[in-house]
């Protein structure tokens, strides 16, 4: 029986790529520079250092706001120019603006979760920042059908390591058998749940390759039609 369902955020319940790609475009327009490469070549360097730099951030090595601002130092850098600190900071702070009034939840997820907590209690666990996911669930509406949000911030612990599951695990008062995690991250959220006893449902919108020799991981392309997804979650199949 599933009596609690575990979710990631960014890029699962939350459309990061989606508000990021927004925000870049509008950051394209800081300097000529940017202008000149295909928006798609932005995002791979971008989500690159973002990459990069969030792990500093959730280390306590790098303030946020200075993390924003060596990433783009790092992407004008990428297309051969050296911006000086005033571009720099026009485009961290254009970036966030449009990144925050574009936040939107991933399609198909408000009604997958009202539907998910008619049945169990929800978890969502984020290798992130407290106030920054918050604030993204609330201002996606989603707020609302989440029982306990854990980042590794706040448990000092991240994805894929199985405590941030069993910390998450014991706030829904439930066990490994009794949940279910979906997430987009094969590494940190598929690898991790098993490694918690927890069944896993990779959320995986662009069909990436499965990893080598895992063939039967169960998938999610979608959010919608909820039904769908509710059948899977709740079908009761193990990894």
């Amino acid at each position: 029986m599933v009596r609690a369902v575990l979710f990631d955020l960014d890029d699962t319940l939350f459309d990061h790529r989606r508000s990021a790609r927004v925000a870049l475009g509008a950051v394209q327009t800081c300097h000529p520079c940017l202008e000149a490469v295909p928006l798609a070549d932005l995002e791979r360097s971008h989500a690159q250092y973002l990459e990069q730099l969030h792990r500093e951030v959730l280390a306590g090595r790098v303030a946020l706001d200075d993390a924003r601002r060596e990433r783009f130092r790092r992407l004008f850098g990428s297309v051969g120019h050296q911006p000086d600190d005033e571009l720099v900071e026009i485009a961290a702070v254009t970036y966030r603006d449009r990144y925050r009034t574009g936040r939107v939840a991933t399609e198909g997820a408000a009604a997958l979760l009202r539907l998910v907590r008619a049945h169990a209690r929800v978890g969502v666990v984020s290798n992130s920042l407290l106030l920054e996911q918050q604030d993204k669930l609330r201002f996606c509406g989603l707020d609302r059908y989440v029982d306990t949000l854990v980042v590794s911030e706040e448990a000092g612990i991240s994805k894929p390591d199985p405590q941030i599951f069993n910390l998450t695990l014991d706030r829904l008062e439930c066990t490994g058998d009794e949940a279910v995690m979906v997430g987009d991250s094969f590494a940190a959220d598929i690898v991790g749940a098993r490694a918690a006893g927890i069944r896993a449902i990779w959320f995986n919108p662009e069909g990436h390759t499965v990893p080598a020799g895992d063939i039967g991981v169960e998938q999610l392309r979608a959010f919608e039609p909820p039904e769908v997804a509710m059948r899977l979650i709740f079908s009761g199949h193990r990894n």
